[in-house]
């Protein structure tokens, strides 16, 4: 009985020290006291067996700091039976002051840096909330003002005090040995020693000297402390990677919290929120300055050092879709296996409001949150490519400018760049690959650009080009970011994960990186949502075996830490290298104002675009002075033109026809008939060909005629060109030959002459246009046979075997001419004959056909001089011509006809006049307006028509000046930012 008694106050006094024992939370079983313990409490027990106790790591670890349970045990009366009563009451209180002291101070050692590793561990994974700054009270950030932290940091103490502190564990348990040896003779004393022993055990002590004590079971013991660190490792870590994911979490809740808030903040208007308006529109105020740059003159893009974020990688390898989860939105034209970048697309993001997207040189917002915005935003991008790519290419280096804003956005400037390809398949231009890789170079060789490398990881890396292009850029990776796209394609098919951990650190070629990502890009369906293909990211990387096997990091995993990432890079570019390049265009400034002032020093300084505007009132004001000649000169010039134009065949083929007649009623006759064939067929469109050619010919008077010391030579070129242009493009009035026929026709039916004054007009129009004619004759004539005698005699010019033939020629006719005055148009076959035995007879041997020719001139000339004559004859026969010729042997038949010729021609100038007056000159000065604001529209004309080195000095000045006063605002505004 009294053994029984006793078991039963041992198991009293187990659980006692094990609901006092401060390691673990809540009761512990007897099954988990330590073996030895265990067979010196309870060796009488009937179901006690001694097996190695299963490891438990499911409890909960909490810190010794916390509050620990100092309560007296309770203990029941024990009765020893036949053994004498005996009292340890020495030992026993020794050994709880010794217990309480040292849970005390090892509590506090190990509690004190348990919390500071698991605040240095917490604090090292929290991000750089600096983006999130504004949202704080500017109180808090001022609290350091009011409450000296430094002072109350050194107070407190640190690790190093806290383990000097804590006891000496060996002096410990030698004195618990000596307390073991002196009280052996009490059960009780002893197994309290050894409770306390294994309870230094489970508080981390080294107590290692008690156990050498119990020699029983030490190799299981040690066996199992191996096996139960290796789980505890492995349970770390998963414990860490779950910590980490439920971070992300919160953190991705708390991002989206932060965009309805800043979206809220940024649609207030008032005066507390300036200075987030201001940062809001930094990155705003940068894209201009780069969209400056681009428009800059090529010789001078060599100093154009400002950062970028250039996106390059293989064709298809996910480059666009990577942009798509940085700009929240999909914005891209998408095609599979189809080379859908054909130029490069600068987008600028930043914060806004709303998610929206415009282009530099549009005022369209696209609504980024509906479908049929994005579509079109898509499509109109596709256009834009499109017309980039010029006839014959594939690619064109171009840059489409498009800004892309939104709440929560980071703020960059990207480039997406076309990607790199191999070989060149069917439908591409020869030459596409080589385009290719100069376009990247040109926008990699930046020193400060920062180049987004986008790897596919689902291909071998030994396929990849891209990469040996980035290493030739940038081979130390100063500046390079290394992004592996379709992760999960990749882990799926990759037969060794550790091939994923070699591309991403570089060493699978010879690229170096300033960082390492990797990224999921969605399921490769292109109707997937940005919020679906995030989730799916962080769904796989969640159960990725790379994470748990801690082949990548957290941080470098998701797109939305790449962008992160990103931005904070491009900034701090930004910081380092904008003040430079500010400097740098200044001096450049200098320079082309002082050379400026030494070249040009009475002039101002007029870029191309305001000398455009310029030369472009200067031709308008040209038209507008086309109305303000005077009716009198246009008829006078139309009616000269129209007479030079149409007197050859008045005089070839109406009136020498019709005067070898030799009868008036045959004349008149003649005359009728041939008119009304020429004003039917032909005298309408030459009168129009003709107005039309004066119009332009005094048009390019008033264009091309110098205006004294107020000329500009520098506008030659484009007015010439506006005129040519402006007259291609003008066309006649298609009825205005209708109702000119009409008019021309009754003028030449009308043969009144009303007065002597008209009589004399017609006389003398008659002798100018026979003199005319006479005159071409005898140049005919004098070319035909050579030089006179005095030509000869004077100049020392000779005549031609030939010319001497066409001399003897012309005399033998002349001769025939004198012995027949009134001798018809036509040789005879036997005057041909007569003259060729005549000329033959004096040794000259001529051709028929060369006697007619001859005889053409010869009798042409012998023509118009007996009409000339004739013309004196009828200065005084207007008399007769009123009595109709009667009793008269005068005729007079040609100088009505002359007097119908002259008539018709000044009511055909007259018409002609009215139409250049009241439609044609506007309507060329329309066309003139259409043509320069074409030539406004197209930079290559006027860079081609405008040329020099005062307009290449003008224009070079103005964009220097305007990037130094953007770059100094945005400098500013950084500043002020800071």
């Amino acid at each position: 009985m009294w053994r029984l008694r006793r078991a039963a106050v041992t198991c009293e006094v187990c659980q006692s020290l094990v609901k006092h024992s401060s390691g673990v939370k809540g009761s512990l079983p007897l099954q988990k006291l330590h073996l030895v313990s265990r067979s010196i409490y309870h060796s009488h027990h009937p179901t006690l067996k001694l097996q190695r106790p299963q490891l438990r790591t499911s409890f909960q670890q909490f810190s010794s700091l916390t509050n620990l349970p100092l309560r007296k045990l309770k203990f029941s009366p024990i009765k020893y039976g036949y053994q004498p009563r005996r009292n340890f009451w020495p030992a026993r209180l020794a050994t709880r002051l010794l217990k309480l002291r040292y849970l005390i101070l090892g509590s506090a050692v190990g509690g004190g840096y348990t919390a500071k590793k698991t605040f240095d561990q917490w604090k090292d994974m929290i991000p750089d909330l600096s983006e999130y700054k504004w949202i704080v009270p500017d109180i808090v950030w001022e609290i350091d003002e009011y409450i000296d932290f430094e002072k109350i940091r050194k107070a407190l103490p640190n690790s190093e005090d806290l383990v000097k502190l804590a006891p000496d564990f060996d002096k410990i348990v030698e004195s618990l040995s000596l307390l073991k040896d002196l009280f052996t003779t009490g059960h009780k004393l002893v197994s309290e020693v050894i409770g306390a022993s294994d309870l230094l055990l489970l508080l981390g002590s080294s107590g290692e000297t008690a156990f050498r004590a119990t020699d029983h079971g030490s190799e299981s013991d040690k066996q199992f402390r191996k096996v139960s660190d290796k789980e505890k490792i492995d349970q770390l870590q998963e414990e860490l990677l779950h910590t980490q994911l439920k971070y992300q979490r919160i953190l991705e809740r708390l991002e989206k919290e932060n965009k309805e808030l800043r979206k809220l903040v940024l649609q207030k208007d008032d005066k507390g929120i300036h200075h987030r308006k201001l940062k809001k529109s930094l990155i705003d105020m940068y894209s201009e300055v780069l969209d400056v740059l681009s428009d800059y003159d090529a010789s001078y893009n060599t100093q154009d050092h400002l950062p970028r974020v250039v996106v390059v990688g293989d064709q298809s390898a996910g480059k666009t879709s990577v942009l798509e989860m940085i700009a929240q939105a999909r914005i891209f034209p998408r095609g599979s296996g189809e080379m859908m970048t054909r130029s490069p697309v600068k987008v600028t993001l930043s914060e806004g409001p709303h998610h929206v997207a415009l282009f530099k040189d549009s005022s369209r917002e696209f609504d980024l949150t509906k479908e049929e915005d994005l579509a079109a935003l898509r499509h109109e991008i596709e256009l834009r490519m499109r017309k980039n790519v010029k006839e014959g290419c594939t690619v064109s280096p171009e840059t489409i400018s498009l800004n892309v804003k939104g709440p929560g956005l980071q703020r960059m400037v990207l480039v997406d760049l076309p990607g790199v390809i191999n070989t060149v398949t069917s439908g591409m231009a020869p030459d596409t690959k080589e385009t290719i890789f100069s376009i990247s170079k040109a926008y990699m060789q930046n020193p400060n650009a920062i180049i987004l490398c986008i790897q596919d990881g689902s291909v071998d890396a030994e396929r990849s080009i891209v990469t040996d292009l980035v290493s030739q850029m940038d081979p130390h990776g100063r500046r390079t970011i290394f992004v592996l796209t379709k992760v999960d394609l990749a882990e799926k098919n990759v037969a060794s994960p550790s091939r994923i951990q070699q591309i991403i650190e570089g060493k699978l070629f010879p690229m170096k990186a300033l960082g390492y990502f990797a990224v999921v890009t969605g399921k490769g369906n292109s109707s997937e949502s940005i919020e679906a293909i995030r989730e799916y990211e962080e769904e796989f990387f969640q159960n990725s075996k790379l994470l748990k096997t801690s082949m990548l990091k957290a941080h470098q995993v998701t797109t939305r830490n790449l962008s992160l990432a990103v931005s904070d890079c491009f900034w701090k570019m930004v910081r380092e290298s904008v003040e430079q390049q500010a400097d740098s265009f200044k001096a450049t400034r200098f320079n082309l104002e002082t050379e400026w002032k030494n070249n040009y020093p009475r002039l101002r300084e007029l870029d191309r675009n305001e000398l455009f505007e310029k030369a472009k009132n200067e031709i308008l004001d040209e038209v507008i002075s086309l109305s303000q000649v005077t009716p009198k000169h246009w008829e006078e010039i139309l009616q000269q033109s129209l007479w030079e134009r149409v007197s050859t065949h008045v005089i070839e083929n109406i009136y020498l026809p019709a005067a070898q007649t030799m009868n008036s009623g045959t004349f008149n006759t003649t005359v009728d008939i041939k008119l009304k064939q020429w004003t039917d067929k032909q005298l309408p469109n030459k009168a129009v060909e003709v107005a039309w050619e004066t119009l332009q010919e005094e048009f390019s008077r008033f264009m091309t005629e110098p205006k004294g010391k107020e000329h500009d030579d520098i506008f030659d070129k484009l007015k010439e060109a506006v005129k040519e242009e402006s007259i291609k493009r003008h066309k006649w009035n298609d009825f205005a030959e209708d109702s000119l026929r009409v008019i021309q026709h009754n003028a030449l039916e009308d043969r009144s002459i009303s007065d002597k004054q008209q009589w004399d007009a017609a006389i003398y129009f008659m002798e100018e246009a026979l003199q005319a004619r006479l005159k071409d004759t005898e140049n005919a004539i004098e070319n035909m046979v050579g030089p006179d005698w005095k030509k000869r005699w004077l100049y020392w010019k000779n005549r031609t075997q030939e010319q001497c033939v066409h001399n003897e020629t012309k005399n033998e006719l002349e001769k025939m001419l004198k012995c027949n005055e009134e001798h018809p148009a036509y040789l005879a076959s036997d005057e041909i004959t007569t003259v060729r035995k005549n000329l033959e007879s004096r040794g000259v041997e001529v051709d028929p056909s060369l006697i007619k020719d001859t005889w053409h001139q010869v009798y042409r000339r012998h023509f118009l001089k007996t009409a000339l004559n004739h013309c004196n004859l009828c200065r005084r026969g207007f008399y007769y011509y009123q009595r109709h010729f009667v009793d008269s042997e005068l005729e007079c038949n040609d100088v009505v006809l002359f007097w119908r010729i002259q008539r018709m021609l000044a009511i055909t100038a007259n018409t002609l006049r009215q139409q250049l007056t009241n439609t044609e000159v506007r309507r060329l000065e329309k066309n003139v307006k259409e043509v320069l604001e074409d030539f406004a529209e197209d930079g290559e004309k006027k860079i081609k028509l405008l040329t020099g080195k005062r307009v290449q000095l003008a224009e070079d000045l103005k964009k220097v000046r305007e990037i130094q006063e953007k770059l100094d605002a945005f400098i500013e505004a950084l500043h002020q930012e800071k």
